[in-house]
């Protein structure tokens, strides 16, 4: 199979390439940066951006199948650069594969596209999208889910995984921040309920989107569908955060502030920051307090029963090979 993998030097990305090309793929990135990593592994790398229709349909040309996984993430930024990335960059994509006679598309969403600003607790895929959003990276996500799932066809097989909190060793998002925060004493737990949260590890993330790519054909049972993806382990928030403080040899989060103070103050910095134009993250924003005081955990039945998935560590197992990657014993 030639596969293509869009933001294949990203996280998740990259670690899709690698398994790829370990099974014997022919594997094709289409990414903005350099990756001399990628061209290492045999992979033929290609830079570009979303946005570039010819760009895009240029990277898509003699694939078999394409792993749009790249995308504008984070919670703070303008409308039209989540737009131009997110949707007009998944528009890109799913136009360059009919064009070429691609046959399947695996898209990367996100469990944020159905986050109501309340608890989500064990849901299944058939939980509706919300009717407003908080930030634009999940409404801009909604958006490029539903015309991912509309363009399935007899030509075109398309699927959509909605991994959440990816981690693992070489994250460059979720846990630098976490720890960056942890070592400055920035960092407060956001309520004292036990709120359990999903999260999955990056090897099982990736492997996920293969087994996807490999049980997707026109007509296939899991063609125009979306699925949940998580390591089924469900834990409290804070848990999952101290332990990622932990694994980086960080003490616990002790500090504590209450959910409506902390969305209150979310509010606030919003008005703040884009009064002054500034670019830059707040420290906090409604969706991030409602975030980190709400549950969301999903039922990964549907993953496991259509796409044969089951994951392959536990947390603590997880853990610990974050730590032995940061030079840290672990916790």
């Amino acid at each position: 199979m030639k596969a293509l993998v869009t933001g294949g030097g990203g996280f998740l990305g990259k670690a899709m390439v690698r398994q790829l090309v370990a099974r014997g793929d022919q594997v094709r990135s289409y990414s903005r940066g350099r990756y001399p990593e990628l061209t290492d592994l045999g992979v033929d790398v290609l830079r570009g951006d979303l946005a570039d229709a010819r760009g895009v349909a240029s990277a898509v040309e003699g694939i078999d199948l394409v792993f749009h996984v790249a995308a504008r993430a984070g919670i703070w930024g303008a409308w039209n650069e989540y737009h131009r990335t997110n949707v007009v960059g998944t528009e890109n994509v799913l136009t360059a594969c009919k064009r070429h006679g691609v046959g399947g598309l695996v898209y990367t969403s996100s469990p944020s596209v159905v986050f109501h600003n309340q608890d989500m607790e064990g849901v299944d895929e058939s939980v509706p999208y919300p009717e407003t959003y908080l930030a634009h990276y999940p409404k801009t996500k909604a958006m490029a889910e539903r015309r991912v799932l509309e363009a399935n066809s007899p030509e075109l097989a398309t699927v959509a995984l909605r991994p959440h909190l990816i981690w693992g060793p070489g994250d460059n998002h979720l846990v630098p921040r976490i720890l960056e925060r942890g070592r400055a004493g920035k960092l407060k737990r956001i309520g004292t309920e036990p709120k359990l949260v999903d999260s999955v590890y990056i090897e099982d993330a990736a492997r996920a989107h293969l087994l996807a790519g490999d049980t997707l054909s026109p007509g296939s049972r899991v063609a125009g569908k979306v699925y949940f993806i998580s390591q089924g382990e469900p834990l409290p928030v804070w848990d999952l955060v101290n332990r990622i403080l932990g694994a980086g040899g960080v003490g616990p989060v002790e500090k504590t502030v209450s959910p409506r103070l902390a969305l209150v103050a979310g509010w606030v910095l919003e008005v703040v920051y884009r009064a002054l134009g500034r670019k830059s993250e707040p420290p906090m924003t409604r969706f991030l307090a409602r975030q980190l005081s709400t549950a969301h955990w999903f039922d990964i039945s549907a993953a496991r029963r259509d796409l044969g998935f089951e994951p392959g560590l536990s947390i603590q197992e997880g853990i610990q090979k974050l730590a032995e990657s940061l030079g840290s014993p672990g916790s």
